[in-house]
């Protein structure tokens, strides 16, 4: 199954599959449907019989064992903490133990490489899909290289990617990249409406205009955390920011947090598009990401002046950077929250008496 929006993609990709690469990388925004798009074709080659609209046919053998998740000629190569996720299980860490990677680890390329040396059932072609691409180190990446540069005629590799520049140049150039675009407005619209989410406009505003990424959170209580988000952030300066720091290291240590992949650089995140929104508003552009909250905006757009607007993006642009792996995560919250309220201060108008 494809999306709408990718049917004229489709369409290529099936036109262009006499000439097929032996990689293909599939880069564009998180949310669009890159994996579907993947996992689609990989089912369409492995296919005995596909149908006239080029998907697979979902009834002969390969398909069966395809659905049954076991077809030995599709390999996919994708971090631990997704295989769980993937599964129903949320990736969590257990008591005393450690948290499932989310990362790609140069075993999983080694064991690839070791499948690879055998031949396909009946002699036919393989698939290797590897989602996300970036969430390979670089020496991941180079194992992986070594397997492109040295490419056979029977197998096929998928890379699926949201940060293209995150990887390698000389794997990206041993790719034929595809990109996909940011579905259109309209489109995406509908399709978050015909599923009845609630916040479907508010979520496909906060994500960009990606319609699966808005599903996701509707659907895994990411709408009731982006409610508390902008109603706490809404009341920097007055609220001590201390304070919220501290509300928020516990936010993070819950277990709905944990349970849905709620971290530190997801919040960071979060924080980067609402002080995106405030430059916008201060240079007289739209809301972007909280239109439910354009008044406060607003409101805190006027205490800021154009330098001030920018020099707090640009912080928080850096305390993201370093959001994956702070050294003391209050201190950090603390960090951040105080500069943001600082920011706001600084420039708020003089009362006149």
């Amino acid at each position: 199954m494809i999306f709408e929006w990718q049917s004229g993609l489709w369409a290529r990709v099936l036109d262009s599959a006499g000439r097929m690469p032996h990689a293909l990388l599939f880069a564009g925004p998180a949310g669009g449907g890159k994996r579907i798009f993947a996992e689609a074709l990989a089912a369409r080659i492995l296919c005995l019989r596909p149908a006239p609209d080029g998907h697979a046919c979902g009834q002969c053998e390969d398909c069966q064992w395809r659905l049954a998740g076991n077809h030995p000629d599709l390999l996919r190569v994708i971090p631990e903490a997704d295989q769980e996720e993937r599964a129903d299980a949320p990736a969590e860490k257990a008591e005393g133990g450690k948290a499932a990677s989310r990362q790609i680890v140069i075993d999983q390329i080694r064991a690839l490489q070791q499948a690879l040396t055998t031949g396909g059932h009946r002699g036919s072609q393989r698939v290797v899909i590897v989602d996300p691409a970036e969430a390979m180190n670089v020496f991941t990446a180079n194992a992986l290289l070594k397997l492109l540069e040295e490419p056979t005629t029977s197998t096929l590799f998928l890379l699926v990617s949201s940060s293209p520049k995150r990887l390698l140049p000389t794997i990206r150039s041993r790719c034929q990249t595809w990109a996909f675009p940011r579905p259109p407005a309209e489109q995406a619209a509908r399709w978050l409406a015909e599923r009845k989410l609630p916040d479907a406009p508010a979520l496909l505003a906060f994500c960009g205009g990606m319609p699966l990424a808005a599903a996701d959170m509707a659907e895994g209580g990411g709408a009731a955390a982006r409610r508390r988000f902008a109603d706490e952030i809404s009341t920097l300066p007055g609220k001590a920011a201390l304070r919220l720091a501290g509300e928020w290291e516990s936010w993070l240590k819950g277990k709905d947090a944990l349970a849905s992949g709620f971290d530190m650089p997801t919040l960071v995140s979060w924080m980067q598009r609402w002080v995106a929104d405030l430059v916008s508003v201060r240079l007289g552009g739209p809301v972007r990401f909280f239109p439910d909250r354009e008044d406060v905006l607003r409101g805190l757009a006027g205490r800021l002046s154009v330098d001030a607007a920018l020099g707090c993006y640009n912080e928080i642009t850096q305390s993201r950077r370093v959001s994956q792996h702070p050294l003391n995560a209050r201190l950090f919250l603390e960090d951040m929250l105080l500069r943001y309220a600082r920011g706001l201060q600084a420039t708020a108008p003089a009362v006149r008496k």
